[in-house]
This record gives C-alpha cells, sequence and structure tokens, in this order.
C-alpha cells in the first residue's frame, strides 16, 4: 500500500475510489498522567504523551489503510491527520484520505 500526503503519485495514475479513515483514542495510565502535571511545573517532554500520541497515529493510519485495501485501494493519497482532546489524559487520532485504484 503507497501512501502519500500529496494528491498524485509520480509516474501513476489512477482512479478514485473513495474517502478512506482510522480512528483511535489513546489514554494514558492514571499514574503516568498525574506524573505528566507535574512535568508541566518544571517543563520539558511529556515523553508518555508523545508515545501515546505516536501510537495512536500508527494504529490509526492501520486501520486506514485496512479500509482502503477493503476496498480495493492501490495506495492512499492525500493524507491528513487530525486530532482532539476527549478528556484529561486522552485523544482521538483520526487519519483520513482518498482510495485510488491504479490504471493503466
Amino acid at each position: 500500500m503507497i501512501l502519500v500526503n500529496t494528491d498524485y503519485i509520480s509516474g501513476k495514475n489512477f482512479e478514485m475510489i473513495g474517502l478512506v479513515r482510522g480512528t483511535m483514542i489513546q489514554s494514558v495510565h492514571f499514574g503516568k498522567d498525574i506524573m505528566n502535571s507535574f512535568k508541566t511545573l518544571v517543563g520539558g517532554e511529556l515523553t508518555s504523551y508523545t508515545e501515546m500520541m505516536n501510537e495512536a497515529r500508527a494504529i490509526a493510519t492501520k486501520r486506514m489503510c485496512d479500509d482502503a485495501q477493503a476496498m480495493g485501494a492501490d495506495a492512499v493519497v492525500n493524507i491528513r491527520y487530525a486530532s482532539s482532546a476527549v478528556m484529561q489524559g486522552a485523544a482521538e487520532v483520526m487519519a483520513y484520505g482518498t482510495a485510488v485504484k491504479f490504471v493503466e
């Protein structure tokens, strides 16, 4: 599966199949959430939140690819990510794009 954030793939002609997406709501362990609140007092990277968001993006991307494969797609173009806070220490990540099929 080819994944790009452009609306074209060099050297490939394709037809659009449709919108595909994958979502994930991820949270951190309650203890890590408390530790992060203390970290905000002194500054620095909140590594457990960084890890949480990286994992959520990876899972959302895989779910988007699974959706595209179910539609018979060869690639997903114009991929975008969106995120939003659901509650303290939890976030939703959405990956979405356009599934395409290569044509000769």
